[in-house]
């Protein structure tokens, strides 16, 4: 599968990076939050080009220097690092995003199987699904669209690897990215809507939610009067 400019920013597998946490801020980190911020780092060790790339695996250390986690590192976000995996013999790869994805429809196969062609149906849902900042959406089923939103630069950086994983769960062939704008700079990212793969949607839709129908721009979430 080839994705419509996407580049080669995926390919971040060795941790380069080591963060160092203050102090007795460890704990909300051991009790599965998955967001640590800037005012919990006693500092970043690694090299300069690594601290600036939004999404670079980090391994996350107590300020005695033991194994806490692997996250993402984003410099340019007030949320410094979303954490990965609390387990120290889990690397951050391609297989590992897969599996993630592959999980999460797994969880809502039956509501994607059942569901009306014009319904919308959640199939990842962010950090519940371990995929932080990542929200993607079914319509159609396999003949229709998937919409995804990469809300984080964790996720950016395994764009290419998550769209082959929801290509390859649901058989759908047409990916397209919702890009939103004050989220996407507030990760320091670029802010480009594009088609991912295969076909961008029709500007106006039809999408029946909790029994009503209406016309929608699933490429903006944007509700048209009738």
């Amino acid at each position: 599968m080839q994705m419509q400019g996407t580049g080669r920013r995926s390919c971040i597998i060795s941790p380069m990076l080591t963060i160092i946490i203050k102090q007795g801020k460890e704990k909300s980190i051991l009790a599965g939050d998955p967001y640590i911020y800037l005012s919990a780092i006693e500092r970043v060790d690694g090299r300069p080009a690594e601290k600036n790339k939004p999404g670079a695996t980090a391994t996350v250390l107590s300020s005695s220097r033991k194994f806490l986690a692997r996250a993402a590192y984003n410099a340019k976000s007030q949320i410094a690092a979303r954490v990965w995996t609390l387990r120290e013999d889990e690397p951050v790869d391609h297989a590992m995003v897969k599996r993630r994805v592959r999980a999460a429809i797994a969880r809502r196969i039956h509501s994607l199987q059942s569901a009306r062609p014009d319904e919308l149906v959640p199939i990842v849902l962010g950090d519940e699904d371990g995929l932080s900042g990542l929200l993607v959406q079914s319509y159609g089923g396999k003949e229709g669209y998937l919409v995804c939103q990469f809300q984080s630069a964790a996720v950016e950086a395994w764009k290419i690897g998550i769209v082959q994983a929801l290509i390859a769960e649901t058989g759908c062939q047409n990916v397209y990215e919702r890009a939103d704008k004050l989220i996407r700079e507030g990760e320091g990212l670029h802010v480009k809507s594009r088609a991912l793969a295969g076909e961008e949607p029709p500007q106006r839709l039809t999408v029946t939610e909790r029994g009503r129908s209406f016309p929608y721009d699933i490429r903006t979430g944007f509700e048209y009067p009738k």
